[in-house]
């Protein structure tokens, strides 16, 4: 049984990692992501050559800011935070209409961002990691490999960065076998997820001989 569970858990993270959009799950973009923006279309006379649009911000694309902005030559910031690729092909459209004339746009995402979370306890591969897409549990476990036949699948809990005091917990027996799709948080920078073996958490003895605490609360706002 635990063999069938687990084998489920692995096609679950690989649905979840494949990124196939639905409109609750469509990818947003966030701080970190990189854009391609290519733009085709007659320029304005008034607008000097030099300034024309380039397509590109760089060889890689426009790294989206921590601030959740792009820049573009003539427009200026756009907040792309929480656009999908299609919304902001449409906010750029409507902010490059001023200065070319029907202008064509396409905007491809060429490096999603990363979520370096911890996943610790009963997992095969305990660690750090550095998830794409999604960032939920799921992936987080799936990255590790999975859970093992010991853990309290019931009990599993998600800690927040700076938040060791306020653990979350979550059940996945709710969300493998009955889809409750609300025990699958999305993860943020620094947490941690732990699955323990009998539902129970202590702070000081299944998490510190893993990481340091001051480096856990601290590292990722310094970094």
């Amino acid at each position: 049984m635990h063999h069938i569970v687990r084998t489920l858990l692995a096609l679950l993270c690989l649905i979840v990692i494949g990124g196939t959009p639905t409109e609750a799950g469509e990818y947003r973009l966030g701080p970190g992501d990189v854009v391609n923006i290519s733009i085709w279309g007659l320029a304005d006379p008034g607008v000097p050559k030099t300034d024309q649009i380039s397509g590109q911000g760089s060889t890689e694309g426009y790294l989206v800011s921590p601030d959740g902005k792009i820049a573009l030559p003539l427009v200026g910031e756009i907040n792309v935070e929480g656009l999908t690729t299609s919304e902001l092909t449409v906010v750029v459209t409507q902010a490059i209409g001023e200065y070319v004339t029907n202008p064509k746009v396409a905007v491809n995402l060429v490096k999603l961002r990363t979520t370096r979370v911890y996943v610790l306890g009963e997992v095969s591969r305990p660690g750090l990691y550095e998830l794409e897409k999604m960032h939920n549990v799921l992936d987080a476990i799936g990255a590790a490999g999975g859970y093992t036949q010991y853990a309290a699948k019931k009990h599993v809990f998600l800690i927040r960065a700076g938040k060791a005091d306020q653990p979350i917990k979550l059940d996945l027996v709710k969300l493998l076998k009955n889809g409750d799709i609300s025990q699958n948080y999305t993860l943020a920078e620094g947490d941690l997820v732990y699955l323990s073996t009998n539902g129970k958490i202590d702070f000081s003895k299944d998490i510190l001989p893993f990481i340091s605490g001051a480096y856990y609360i601290n590292h990722f706002n310094n970094d």
